[in-house]
């Protein structure tokens, strides 16, 4: 099917039809059900896409997503819609109202078709973590899709939808976007509304499109951005549209280059030849130091657990989630349910954030983590007043097989390269940029300054149009 613009033309010029191009890509889940992607097709989304196209053939003025398809992650809220969070938990629980990023999408006409397979919480990089079970990788199905927005990415890999939206915490856009070889941002914390979405780490967590091609996510951020008064951290600053950064040149634009990443790469042929293509195309490389940055893996698993085991509270037994039919006493309704409600790796977390946070070790680690955080903030704006972007590569390598990875540690590791963009609170998209050894996709992440979506979009769409695998 054509691009997320192509389809909004196609669709006002009256050439096609929403309700024709829903079925399409319904009926490509439908066929693709074994990669356990989309977990549930919405069945008024017909009915939707058919109220649009009579809108539509009245002369109806309609938005920018007019009778576009698009499948949000498990963990946003669409009112009357199972907002499961890939937990046993949660599993039957119907949002009771609409997330601002949702509103935002329906207000533009687009039709919102299913719901995306996910680690449960959104804890976890592969999305084997699922009450529904694994999600498969979109090109090659003995292999993870990443996580923890692995059926978002498999979506869209897979044809099942032109867009999804996901989350990102720690890499969970765009890992899986590295994988499944597609285009996912991470925005600037706070670019996005937060509001109804199911929170992991709330000063981490940030919503985001992930889409076939740079300039269809470039419209779609355009869309989802802007100051949100229900979300308390969302940021009251001027969106620009986007799309100006598209087919712009990149001379002149100085790139970063982290001199303590290229030590933690397993093989970095790939992105020498990417960093030696940037230069020949007029790009200025500059090296630049983040000497903390290592440090924010381990930053990261004392503050995501910590906000973790805060936010996770609500989910007892007793208010929005399914309670233990052992229970008899509210000792036991609190235990038994959350025992059996959560999986393995919430339960780590939880206990991870409860140890941080107690007392004795508030200050040995919390506190310490937080000021580590401020250091690797600085340490990105020092770099940045000496370069445009930075570009490093997203994952260690490409997609590899499921169940393969049985020591959280190892799964922890990871997400090496991509939670330094979470903790510094700045922009970070995934486009692929070569093969690994087995022919999977390998990502590229492209980085800029706080609010600074523009340059982003500017080097990743540049490097999509113009650079020719070898």
């Amino acid at each position: 099917m054509s691009t997320i613009i192509e389809l909004v033309n196609k669709i006002k010029s009256r050439e096609l039809k929403s309700v024709d191009v829903v079925k399409h890509y319904i009926d490509v889940i439908n066929d693709k059900k074994e990669y356990n992607a989309v977990i549930e097709v919405f069945d008024d989304a017909l009915d939707i896409a058919k109220s649009i196209d009579e809108r539509l053939d009245k002369g109806e003025e309609l938005g920018k997503l007019a009778g576009v398809p698009i499948v949000i992650k498990d963990n946003i809220l669409y009112k009357g819609k199972i907002a499961g969070c890939a937990s046993k938990f949660m599993q039957d629980y119907r949002a009771e109202y609409n997330s601002t990023v949702v509103n935002k999408l329906i207000s533009e006409g687009a039709v919102i078709i299913g719901r995306a397979n996910m680690d449960e919480f959104a804890m976890g990089g592969s999305t084997e973590k699922s009450v529904y079970g694994p999600c498969l990788n979109a090109l090659d199905k003995t292999r993870v899709p990443g996580g923890s927005s692995g059926g978002s990415a498999c979506a869209v890999a897979g044809g099942m939808t032109p867009c999804a939206l996901g989350t990102d915490t720690g890499g969970s856009i765009r890992q899986p976007s590295s994988f499944n070889g597609i285009v996912g941002i991470k925005p600037t914390y706070g670019r996005v509304s937060r509001f109804g979405i199911v929170a992991f780490a709330s000063s981490l967590d940030q919503v985001g499109p992930i889409t076939t091609n740079v300039a269809d996510n470039a419209y779609m951020l355009s869309i989802l951005a802007g100051y949100d008064e229900n979300d308390g951290t969302s940021l009251k600053a001027e969106v620009p549209n986007y799309m100006n950064a598209i087919n712009q040149d990149i001379k002149g634009v100085k790139i970063g280059i982290c001199n303590q990443v290229k030590a933690l790469m397993k093989d970095s042929k790939a992105f020498d030849e990417a960093v030696e293509w940037f230069k020949s195309q007029g790009a200025e490389i500059i090296n630049v130091d983040i000497k903390d940055i290592e440090l924010c893996l381990p930053v990261y698993y004392i503050l995501a657990p910590a906000e973790a085991s805060s936010n996770l509270g609500r989910f007892d037994g007793v208010k929005y989630t399914r309670r233990s039919k052992d229970a008899n006493t509210l000792e036991e309704i609190y235990s038994k349910s959350r025992s059996e409600g959560f999986g393995a790796e919430v339960q780590r977390r939880i206990m991870l954030g409860n140890f941080v946070l107690s007392s004795g070790y508030y200050d040995a680690y919390y506190v310490k983590a937080k000021k580590v955080q401020q250091a690797v903030k600085k340490q990105f704006k020092e770099a940045f007043s000496k370069c445009d972007c930075i570009i490093m590569p997203t994952t260690l390598g490409e997609a590899y097989k499921i169940g393969s990875i049985t020591n959280p540690v190892d799964m922890y590791l990871e997400d090496i390269f991509t939670i330094p963009a979470n903790i510094a609170g700045i922009p970070s998209i995934n486009i692929p940029y070569a093969k690994g050894p087995n022919g999977l996709p390998l990502g590229l992440q492209v980085m800029a300054k706080e609010l600074n979506e523009m340059m982003v979009y500017r080097v990743a769409d540049y490097f999509e149009k113009n650079h020719k695998e070898n």
